[in-house]
């Protein structure tokens, strides 16, 4: 597609793409909703009023601070305004709209990017199945490495919503009680990254109505990188018996933009084959129902360290979709929300470099992982740039999520009084 805007070579945000985000301008500090082509951001609550972009869909929905008005519509006119705006920025040379469009648009690079939800659940599953593995063997010995579970559900935990930041959020190093007992107070000296996908939630559903793997696509209302900061050492300490706690519930990071699922839908593979020992799929798991295609996201997916390339690998490696996901989620009759959001867990391939944690890449501590001119690292550091990038296609069809960034900054000053009391 040609396009009024002008979009720089290995853009994400193409004309094929087209996501949806909340954002604010220095001349403008009130959040609302925009879409992002090349480095330029185009705001939906002004272009609405002079370009209509459909009868269900009035301006106000895009004056919203954030995207749940506009998720809350039924799918099929979600779709026909993001079709509305490709219409909109496509254009021939001799017939370009730019001058038409130009009060609406504003630099990428002068804007501030807001989450796109105020989000209010936060659900981290574990479905990539070369992470567990590996992780259970470093643990459990390669006889017991995957829970007896694994293979037959989406295994998750019950994550914080309130400490889900955008992209570019300084991640402070948090403490907590550190191994082995009795323990010491003292901040965490196994800081790691998790290389994951999320998916937000659009509708929900009725509280005790379960929805079914083949008819949870129309819940989905897109998807953005996760990096579900982790601290290894007060997790290993706390998770027996209930699971992740103040481990992980420090910060969790996103990429603010959410991509839609149409622009992603050339990036659908089957889910990994099950393992031989696995039996049948309960019938609420099994996709390919009236209500979607099912799959997962086979984007490419990197992780830098001070820009360094440490990671790289596909989405494809996981065993369960969102769709299902959002079956298990819902099974016991649990009621998703619009805004809630659904992490994938850790995702790694096989090979070499294709580690979605450090946990991975160093065997828990035992092997650094080289950073170049001398540097290495076993954990991340303070000071230190973790992005997550993620994308699928070439050129004019590239679409991607843009910057998942966070850099580590020192826990805060903190000492007790005599009184026992923190200062």
């Amino acid at each position: 597609m040609i396009c009024a805007i002008d979009i720089p070579a290995d853009s994400d945000f193409t004309l094929a793409n087209i996501p949806f985000g909340i954002f604010s301008t220095p001349s403008n500090p009130r959040p609302r909703v925009g879409t992002i082509v090349g480095d330029t951001i185009i705001d939906l609550s002004t272009l609405s009023l002079s370009f209509p972009l459909h009868p269900s869909a009035p301006p106000s929905i895009f004056a919203s601070p954030t995207l749940a008005p506009f998720a809350a519509l039924p799918k099929p006119i979600r779709t026909a305004v993001r079709s509305a705006l490709q219409h909109i920025l496509h254009t021939t040379p001799a017939a370009s709209p730019t001058a038409s469009l130009l009060p609406h648009l504003h630099s990428a690079a002068a804007a501030t990017l807001h989450l796109p939800f105020a989000i209010g659940d936060y659900t981290d599953f574990y479905a990539g199945l070369h992470h567990a593995r590996t992780v259970g063997t470093l643990f459990r010995g390669a006889a017991a490495a995957l829970q007896p579970n694994y293979l037959h559900l989406p295994v998750g935990y019950h994550g914080r919503a309130s400490s889900v930041v955008p992209s570019g959020t300084q991640v402070v190093r948090p403490r907590g009680q550190l191994p082995p007992a009795p323990p010491t107070w003292a901040p965490t000296q196994k800081l790691d990254f998790e290389l994951e996908l999320g998916c937000f939630i659009a509708g929900g559903n009725v509280l005790g109505t379960p929805v079914p793997a083949g008819k949870a696509a129309d819940l989905v209302f897109g998807y953005v990188l996760v990096n579900d900061w982790s601290a290894r050492d007060v997790q290993a300490w706390e998770y027996v018996p209930l699971g992740p706690f103040t481990a992980k519930s420090f910060a969790t990071t996103i990429s603010p933009w959410v991509v839609m699922p149409e622009a992603l839908a050339a990036a659908r593979v089957p889910a990994m084959a099950r393992p031989a020992e696995s039996a049948e799929l309960l019938p609420y798991l099994r996709e390919g129902g009236e209500g979607g295609a099912g799959g997962v996201l086979d984007v490419n997916l990197t992780v830098d360290i001070n820009g360094v390339p440490v990671t790289k690998t596909r989405g494809r490696h996981v065993l369960w979709s969102f769709e299902q996901m959002v079956a298990q989620q819902t099974v016991g009759g649990c009621n998703l929300r619009t805004g809630d959001l659904l992490a994938s867990g850790t995702i790694s391939g096989e090979g070499a470099g294709e580690a979605g944690c450090l946990l991975e890449a160093t065997r828990n501590g035992e092997r650094a992982v080289k950073l170049g001119g001398g540097e290495e690292r076993m954990w991340i550091e303070d000071g230190d740039e973790v992005e997550i990038r993620g994308w699928w296609g070439e050129g004019d069809g590239r679409v991607g999520f843009g910057e998942c960034r966070g850099v580590v900054v020192p826990c805060r000053r903190w000492r007790w009084s005599r009184g026992g009391r923190g200062l």
